[in-house]
């Protein structure tokens, strides 16, 4: 089903609101504060349930995921992500992470990214959310090699590659979702500044980023979207409606 941007406000393209407590109450934040949210999941065992939670929302829509850092103990759910896969346009979270905590699975990880890209491509028309921490390079080969452009859409959730790294997916059609976490570093606001605007999008990656201990929710991409409009000389008002705009390209068929 479409997201009536027409009726947002904000945009999150990467919240996993299963992970807070008050899951259910956050669908419904959500669409009364008009904000066309992305909820990820990181198990396709997860899937049923969100889909269930979010089925009569107007603004919230469910990705399929197979969270990188969970590979490594659930390598074997990928075919029931593949099984699941056309119950959905969305996809995330996925991809590949090369940190010292979970490079033992890394063979693993491409295993299941390289499926599940090849499952995109067959069915075509799906938009990715990806995680590539310590990984951009070989994240950007494998969509090169498996998700030709044409047959998926992406969008690289909390990029932290280099600039030469930001060009090439660039080049391959991706987008970048930027949460406030990310504008913090100094390194990464020069980078940002880089991109095309008209690739940009909001997420806040809740609950995994919190502001003095408490985990921000989506109402907080208003604050994103000041700080990339100040980023980017403009003024906040025209970023959010860039924002919105690069969303409905996004997922307009």
């Amino acid at each position: 089903m479409a997201v009536p941007i027409e009726k947002a406000r904000w945009v999150d393209f990467h919240c996993h609101l299963d992970l807070y407590p008050n899951h259910e109450q956050l669908i419904a934040e959500c669409d009364k504060a008009r904000i066309a949210t992305l909820a990820v999941t990181t198990t396709p065992k997860a899937w049923a349930r969100n889909k269930q939670f979010a089925e009569k929302a107007s603004l919230v829509r469910v990705a399929l995921g197979l969270h990188p850092q969970l590979v490594a103990e659930r390598e074997s759910e990928i075919a029931l992500f593949e099984r699941l896969l056309p119950e959905t346009r969305y996809v995330g979270e996925v991809g590949l992470d090369a940190g010292p905590r979970f490079y033992k699975s890394f063979e693993a990880q491409e295993r299941v990214f390289e499926r599940v890209l090849r499952a995109c491509a067959e069915h075509g028309d799906k938009i990715l959310t990806i995680h590539s921490v310590r990984s951009v390079t070989k994240v950007l080969q494998h969509l090169d090699k498996n998700l030709q452009q044409g047959r998926g859409k992406v969008v690289m959730h909390w990029f932290t590659g280099t600039a030469s790294e930001a060009r090439r997916a660039v080049d391959l059609g991706c987008y970048f979702s930027i949460n406030s976490e990310m504008l913090r570093s100094s390194r990464t606001r020069s980078l940002l500044g880089q991109l095309p605007v008209e690739r940009l999008l909001t997420e806040t990656d809740g609950p995994f980023v919190q502001v003095d201990g408490v985990a921000v929710h989506p109402k907080s991409v208003a604050d994103t979207v000041d700080q990339l409009a100040t980023l980017y000389g403009l003024n906040s008002g025209d970023m959010a409606a860039q924002i919105l705009c690069n969303l409905s390209v996004l997922v307009k068929h």
